[in-house]
């Protein structure tokens, strides 16, 4: 899989291009994409509205964007603006298909790796669902008042107030070719602009904000204790990431002057702890949403590094501005 996983790179990101067979695929998706955006449009298929208002966050591209740390901090954000936020998720990977809470002990393999790290990070009310629109129905009957909706810029059924991208700052759209040819779920001049672009990363454009990742200080995997990076600044250790974009990750702790022995796995990837059984024995610094899967492996040495992301305050006050005026109106009015 991984080999597969880096042909499709190799397209998508280095220049190489995409055979007669791949083409002939993204011209299906097109096709296809456009048809459902049309349902929507034109009322054969119904948008399902909500009496609060709904910010969906999501990607035009495949994986490794940044989205989840944005969710955590909008929702920290908005609930220190007197909003009382919840988040809904398709809950990728996770088995089963029943909704589900999401509560700080839950396990990734119910509910997936993302709704476990938001929820833990957050304590906002996590709702995974393969039906969003439910999902974010059971959310506002618990008390919500605005939904954040996980990865769903698609999901059109769901009705929305704010859409916020969020994009690559250094990969940006790749060949701009849709999948499977390329990286994109849809181009961005077959849909309307989102109302807020946020470019992790790179050199922003005009009309977007950068979003900048932040590590923070290093847990350990198992009990309380608490490294600064710079701890292991000059030393060799184990780097595992199975995230979109392994390798920001670890140009981030390169940057930090640590050693790095890389171990890449797919995004979502379901670990076993042979896997992370290496034969050198140094410390292992892992990403978050790795670390949530692998809370009860005993891992000697094993630290966790969260990421924090940072945007302008000029940010959140456009954001706040345009749902303060949803206060009182109707959902979907602006």
């Amino acid at each position: 899989m991984n080999g597969l996983v880096d042909r499709l790179q190799r397209r998508w990101y280095g220049g190489e291009a995409p055979g007669i067979g791949l083409r002939l695929l993204a011209a299906i998706h097109a096709a296809l994409s456009a048809l459902r955006r049309a349902a929507y449009l034109r009322g054969w298929l119904r948008v399902q509205r909500l009496p609060v208002p709904v910010v969906v966050v999501g990607n035009l591209t495949v994986g490794g964007a940044g989205k989840t740390p944005l969710i955590v901090a909008l929702g920290e954000r908005l609930r220190d603006a007197g909003w009382r936020p919840g988040v809904v998720s398709r809950g990728y990977g996770r088995r089963g298909r029943e909704p589900l809470t999401v509560e700080a002990d839950t396990p990734a393999t119910d509910a997936g790796d993302e709704p476990c790290l938001i929820a833990r990070r957050t304590g906002l009310p996590v709702r995974v669902d393969a039906d969003r629109v439910r999902a974010a129905r059971a959310l506002v009957d618990a008390g919500c008042d605005l939904i954040l909706a996980d990865d769903g810029l698609q999901h059109y059924r769901l009705g929305r107030d704010v859409e916020i991208e969020v994009l690559d700052g250094v990969r940006r759209y790749g060949n701009g070719r849709l999948l499977p040819a390329g990286p994109l779920r849809e181009r961005p001049g077959d849909r309307p602009p989102c109302d807020f672009r946020v470019v992790n990363g790179g050199e922003p454009r005009d009309d977007e904000w950068l979003m900048l990742p932040r590590l923070l200080d290093a847990r350990a995997l198992a009990g309380d204790r608490v490294l600064p990076l710079s701890a292991f600044a000059g030393r060799r250790v184990h780097a595992v990431a199975g995230i979109g974009h392994p390798a920001r990750f670890f140009e981030a702790l390169r940057r930090l002057g640590i050693e790095l022995v890389e171990h890449a796995f797919l995004d979502h990837h379901v670990f076993a702890p042979h896997e992370l059984d290496f034969d050198e024995p140094l410390p292992l610094l892992m990403t978050e949403k790795d670390a949530v899967k692998c809370r009860d492996f005993a891992l000697p040495d094993a630290w966790v590094v969260p990421v924090e992301a940072e945007l302008p305050d000029a940010f959140y006050e456009a954001l706040l501005a345009r749902l303060d005026g949803l206060r009182t109106a109707p959902a979907g009015a602006a």
